[in-house]
Parts: C-alpha cells; structure tokens; sequence
C-alpha cells in the first residue's frame, strides 16, 4: 500500500526557487515519485508556482487544516530540498532525517500521525541523508541548495575529463538552459550534430580541418553533459532522453572513427588507415551490442566487474587524447589504438557477461 504524505507550509513563507523550482515543487514530485500517495500539502495563503508538478500531473489536495489520516504517513516540511531517494529510505525505514552534525530536520515518517509535524516525528529513528538536502527559509538559505543540487548532479560514467573539465565547463550552459523552454532531448540532438560535424572535419584530412573536428568534437562532449544535468534538475528524464542520448554518441564515435581513416587516407599517410577505420567501427557496432545486452538484462545489472569496465570505458576522455594527438599531426597513432582497443573491450565485457556465479553460500 502507498504511504500518504503530508506537506506544511506556512502562510506567506518565503518560496525562493532552488535551480528555477521552488522548494514545494521539488518535494512534490520527489514524494511522487517515491511512491506516496494520496499526497496532502498544508497551506494557508497562497501555494506557489508549481511548474514541474502541474507538467507532470501530479494530482495532490490542499488545505488550510491538517487532514485527518492513519499512521504511518510521510510528513515533511514544503521548504525542504529532498531527494527521491532520501524519501523512499525514509519510508522503508520509518525514520526522520538528521544531518551528521545532530540537527534534526522536518521530514520523516510518523508512525502515530495528529497532524502535528515535530510532535509526530518526536520518536521515530533518525537517518542520515543520502542526496543534497537543505531546508529554504530565504535568498540565501535557497543559493546554498541550489549549489548542493548542482553539485549532486554526476554520473558514474563520468571520467577524469568529464569531472575537471567537461562537466563544469557545461554547467555553465545548464544552469542558463533551465530557464528555458529548450528540453533535454533538443540538447541530446546538438550534441550529435556537434559531433557529426566534427566527424566531416577529421574526413577533410587537412592539418586545420583535423583541429577543427577535434575542438568540436570536444565542445560535443561539453554538450552531452549538460543535456543529464538539465533532464535531472529539472524532473525531465525519460526513456527517449536515456536512448536519443545512447544512439547519438555512437552515431558520433562511428562517424569519428571512419571519418580519421577517410581523412588520413586523402593525405597519403603510410598505412592501412581505411581498414583501420573499417575495424574501429565494426568494433564499436559491436561494442554497442554487448553493452546494449547489458542494458536489457536485469539480471547483469548486478555484475559489478562489468557495470565497471562499462562506465571507465564509455566515457568521453578519448576527446583530449584525440585533441592532443592532432595538435602533433599524429592522428594515425589513435586509430591504430582505437581499431584495435574497441575490439579489446567487447572481448572482455562479453567475456564478463557469460562468466558463472559462484554459487552463492548455504
């Protein structure tokens, strides 16, 4: 059964936004999306905006008065920065949130609810947050959640590159684009155009079109960060973003890859470039499959070893050793490791997906 969920603001709060949502907007879809339900928000005056939450339909009731429920119901304040995982720990535990410094915030699960939020959450268990979590009272209280939600936004396969560079270079463009009617799916497409255009480049095969294709091919990967931190911030994800995203990079790497050989090939470099070229993107058609299977399979989600190789392999930071190598007219030596190391990795991550399970102890 859904756990109901109680919301309290005060009337005439402050309702500053925390990256372009207020703070009530943010809770609603978090406890949605955690599974609560039916979903109450207490309020006096006036609610806010709720932007996010009206997109997505989130049916909710509002009242003046507490509404009269049975224990155990989910209770929070509507100021409160929670993440959806913090809400569904939370309720799977029954415990109220408590910062590692012993402060206890306004959010739990009330196991005698009266409508009261401190007094019902006087007994429960605590639990430390897992996510960014801030309570918004003002300006500056809603600046300093803003930069923890940011700060929280990273991906498992992000690499070196992608954490020094790509990712705080694009944050910039992010936190200009939430303000906008621009979707996550329209950035993914960008970024594949990006870099298409940087794979016409490297087909030139000229030294200046050669550096060109590889800033734009670098400014692609600055792009592909800043379409998940957009989606997430904002509530937008969705199976189309996860696949638009997927299908474009390798559409990228494809083109990139041919379009080295193409382009080594019209400056006559002395070696098998065009079947170099061949190899490298057959080896990531097939790499695609492999780890296409594990992105199907349940049951391989599970395999730490390869959930590894796939997020330290699939990463973006090939663009600066590409960047660096065109500098020094050295491209050839990318593709010899490119046709062979794509063929390495599928080897190994199939290998990975067909080993046994030790059976598991009595």
């Amino acid at each position: 059964m859904k756990t109901p969920a109680v919301l309290f603001c005060e009337a005439g709060g402050p309702w500053h936004p925390v990256a372009s949502l207020t703070a009530l907007d943010r809770l609603l879809v978090a406890v949605h999306r955690a599974g609560c339900g039916p979903i109450h928000v207490v309020c006096k005056g006036e609610l806010p905006r709720l932007r996010r939450a009206t997109a997505l339909c989130i049916a909710f009731e509002s009242s003046a008065e507490p509404p009269s429920l049975e224990g155990p119901v989910f209770v929070a304040s509507a100021n409160l920065l929670l993440t959806v995982k913090d809400v569904k720990r939370l309720i799977e535990q029954r415990a109220r949130l408590e910062m590692p410094d012993g402060q206890k915030l306004p959010a739990g699960v009330a196991k005698h609810y009266s409508g009261a939020l401190e007094a019902d959450l006087a007994t429960a268990p605590t639990l430390a947050p897992d996510g960014p979590v801030a309570l918004v009272t003002d300006a500056t209280s809603a600046r300093v959640a803003t930069s923890a939600l940011w700060a929280s936004l990273t991906s498992a396969s992000d690499g070196l590159v992608d954490r020094c560079f790509n990712r705080p270079v694009g944050r910039w463009l992010s936190k200009a684009l939430i303000h906008t009617a621009v979707s996550p799916n329209q950035i993914s497409l960008c970024a594949t155009l990006i870099g298409a255009a940087s794979a016409v480049c490297f087909g030139v095969g000229t030294h200046t079109a050669v550096l060109m294709g590889a800033l734009l091919l670098q400014f692609s990967a600055i792009i592909d960060c800043v379409d998940g931190d957009v989606a997430r911030v904002l509530f937008k994800e969705s199976p189309l973003g996860k696949w638009l995203d997927i299908i474009g990079d390798q559409i990228v790497h494809i083109g990139v890859f041919v379009a080295i050989g193409v382009g080594l090939w019209r400056a006559g470099v002395e070696a098998p470039v065009l079947a170099l070229a061949a190899s490298a993107g057959v080896g990531v058609v097939i790499s695609f499959g492999v780890v296409l299977r594990s992105l199907l399979d349940p049951q391989l989600h599970r395999n730490t070893a390869l959930q590894r190789l796939i997020d330290a392999t699939t990463n973006r930071d090939f663009s600066v050793l590409l960047l660096a190598l065109a500098l020094v007219d050295r491209l050839v030596w990318f593709l010899w490791l490119a046709a062979f190391g794509v063929h390495v990795f599928w080897m190994v991550a199939l290998s990975l997906q067909f080993r046994r399970r030790s059976p598991a102890p009595a």
